[in-house]
C-alpha cells in the first residue's frame, strides 16, 4: 500500500512542485542548453496533428495533484503554423459516488485570483449575471480567468447579433459590460496611458484591479461526477467557500455513462423518500399552476410518503421548465397534534449528521452554541439530513446577507465561520426543534429503543399559540349548522316585509 501511494506522488506530484521544478529546468536550459535533459522535465512534450490546418503542433502533457483535491492531467495544445491552441484538464481519477455543488462568493478583486478546476460535466453559474456556462472542455484556471473566457467567447459575434437579434444583443451586451467593470479593463488601459505620458523613469503601472471599486457576485460550480474544484483559503472553514454534495439522479447516471439507457431502474433508484411502503402511497399527483417565478404554466407534483414511527407526509415539488425554476416543500399529511413536541439532539460526531430530518414550516430551530435561532416559516417545510438542512440555512444566509454585513468589523464573517464548523461536526453542538404543531421529525439511529443523544418532550400549547396558528377560531364540530337555518331565515324576511 505504501509502495502504491509513493508511486502515485512520483505520477502526481503537486502542482507547486512542478512549478518549481519547470523553474529550474528553464533555467538550466537558457544557462546551458545542452546540459538540459528532457527526460527530467515535468512536461510531456509530443507532436500532434492540427484540427485547423492539418499540420504538425504539440502537445504539452502534465500529470500533477491539486492540494486538497485529487489527481489531474493538463493538456495545453499549440499550432507554429496556424497559431490555434487550446488547453483542457481532465480528472485522472475516478467518477465519485456522489456529484458536487461549489459557492464561492466574490467580495472583493483578491477573490478573483481563485484556482478553479471545471471538468468536462460541470456546469458553471452566476446568478448575478444570469449566465450559465454549460458542460464543455475541462479547464483549469482562476474566476479572472473564466471571466475573460465569457468575453473572448461572447464578445466576438456581439456586431453579428445586433444585426440578427438585437434582443439577445441587449442581453449579453449588458453582461459583458458588468463583466468588464470587474476586470475593469478600461481602467488599465488609462492608467498604462497616463503612466506612458508622465512617467520620467521606468514606466510603473499599478493594476487598476487593485484601487477600482467592484460589485459582489456569486460563482457556482454544479458537477455530477465531483471532479471539480474551487480553492478554499485558509481552510474549508472559508466563510465565503461552500461545498455540498448530493445523490445523482438517474438521468445524471445516464448522462455520465454509468447506466444505460435502457437499463431498467434498480430497486430504491429514484423511488419515495422516507418509509413509504411498496405498493402503496406511491401514485404522483400532479396539480397545474403557474410559475411564481416567470408565470408561465407550470406543474406542482405531490406525493404522500410514510416517515417510520413518525406519521405520513406530503411532498410537494415544483420545476419549471422555461426559466429553470425549482422549488420543494413538505407538509403533514395527518391530523392535528393535540400538543407541542421540542426535540433535543446532542451531536457529537459526523455520523449524527446523516440523520433525517424533517423540519415543518411551523418549526423553529436552534443551536445555542453559536447563537443561531431560527423562527417558524423560515425555509418552509424541508425533508433532508441533517447536514442537509444546515447547507441550506449556510446558502440561504450567505447569499442574502453577506453583501449587507461588509462593514461589520468582520462579524458576520466570524458567525459563518463557526456555522461551518458546526455543519462539518468540527464541534459538538446541541440542536434544538420546537414546533408547537409536532409535525418536526429527527431520526432515531436507536429506534425504536430511546436515543441516549436525543430528547423529546411534548408540552401544552399557549392561548397565543393557538391564535398564531389559526385554532381557536377553528371549528371541527357541528360547523355545518342547523340545516334548517336558511329556510328558516327566508321565511322571517318575507313575514318582515311590507305588503305590497
Amino acid at each position: 500500500m505504501a509502495e502504491d501511494t509513493e508511486t502515485k506522488h512520483n505520477f502526481f506530484p503537486e502542482i507547486g512542485k512542478v512549478a518549481d521544478e519547470t523553474a529550474q529546468q528553464n533555467a538550466v536550459e537558457q544557462a546551458a542548453p545542452a546540459a538540459a535533459d528532457d527526460d527530467q522535465s515535468p512536461v510531456q512534450v509530443i507532436e500532434s496533428l492540427c484540427m485547423k490546418c492539418e499540420e504538425q503542433g504539440t502537445t504539452r502533457l502534465l500529470l500533477t495533484s491539486i492540494p486538497f483535491f485529487r489527481e489531474v492531467i493538463v493538456m495545453s495544445f499549440r499550432c507554429e503554423h496556424c497559431g490555434f491552441q487550446n488547453n483542457e484538464i481532465q480528472s485522472a481519477g475516478v467518477i465519485r459516488p456522489e456529484g458536487t455543488v461549489y459557492t464561492l462568493r466574490i467580495l472583493s478583486r483578491e477573490d478573483l485570483n481563485r484556482q478553479l478546476v471545471k471538468s468536462e460535466s460541470c456546469t458553471v453559474t452566476i446568478p448575478e449575471f444570469e449566465l450559465t456556462i454549460p458542460p464543455h472542455r475541462g479547464q483549469l484556471t482562476t474566476i479572472e480567468g473564466l471571466l475573460r473566457d465569457v468575453i473572448a467567447d461572447l464578445g466576438p459575434d456581439q456586431p453579428l447579433r445586433r444585426i440578427q437579434d438585437e434582443a439577445t444583443y441587449n442581453k449579453i451586451e449588458a453582461m459583458l459590460t458588468n463583466i468588464k467593470e470587474i476586470l475593469a479593463d478600461a481602467e488599465d488601459e488609462n492608467a498604462e496611458d497616463e503612466n506612458a505620458e508622465d512617467a520620467v523613469g521606468p514606466v510603473q503601472v499599478r493594476k487598476a484591479s487593485e484601487k477600482a471599486p467592484m460589485r459582489s457576485f456569486t460563482v457556482r460550480l454544479d458537477d455530477p461526477a465531483g471532479n471539480s474544484f474551487l480553492e478554499f483559503l485558509g481552510s474549508m472553514s472559508d466563510p465565503k467557500w461552500n461545498m455540498r454534495t448530493y445523490r445523482r439522479t438517474r438521468q445524471q447516471n445516464v448522462d455520465l455513462g454509468l447506466i444505460s439507457p435502457d437499463a431498467e431502474p434498480d430497486a430504491g433508484e429514484e423511488g419515495p423518500i422516507g418509509g413509504g411502503l411498496e405498493g402503496e402511497n406511491e401514485e404522483i399527483y400532479t396539480f397545474h399552476g403557474s410559475c411564481s417565478s416567470c408565470g408561465h404554466p407550470s406543474d406542482t407534483l405531490v406525493k404522500k410518503v410514510n416517515i417510520p414511527y413518525f406519521k405520513d407526509i406530503l411532498i410537494m415539488s415544483v420545476n419549471c421548465d422555461l426559466c429553470g425554476y425549482r422549488d420543494n416543500e413538505v407538509k403533514s399529511g395527518a391530523a392535528i397534534s393535540p400538543k407541542g413536541r421540542k426535540i433535543t439532539l446532542k451531536v457529537e460526531d459526523r455520523e449524527d449528521l446523516s440523520r433525517d430530518i424533517l423540519k415543518s414550516e411551523s418549526c423553529g430551530l436552534a443551536i445555542p452554541e453559536i447563537e443561531l435561532v431560527l423562527q417558524p416559516g423560515t425555509l418552509g417545510g424541508r425533508f433532508t439530513t441533517l447536514e442537509g438542512i444546515l447547507n441550506q440555512v449556510y446558502e440561504e444566509l450567505s447569499a442574502k446577507v453577506f453583501n449587507d454585513a461588509k462593514t461589520d468589523n468582520g462579524a458576520f464573517e466570524t458567525f459563518l465561520a463557526r456555522l461551518k464548523s458546526v455543519k462539518a461536526a468540527e464541534r459538538p453542538f446541541t440542536l434544538i426543534l420546537d414546533d408547537p404543531l409536532a409535525n418536526s421529525y429527527l431520526q432515531n439511529l436507536y429506534a425504536p429503543d430511546p436515543d441516549p443523544n436525543m430528547t423529546s418532550e411534548e408540552y401544552e400549547r399557549t392561548w397565543d399559540q393557538n391564535d398564531d396558528l389559526g385554532l381557536n377560531d377553528m371549528q371541527v364540530e357541528g360547523y355545518e349548522g342547523d340545516p334548517n337555518l336558511e329556510q328558516n331565515q327566508e321565511k322571517k324576511e318575507k313575514e318582515a316585509a311590507p305588503a305590497s
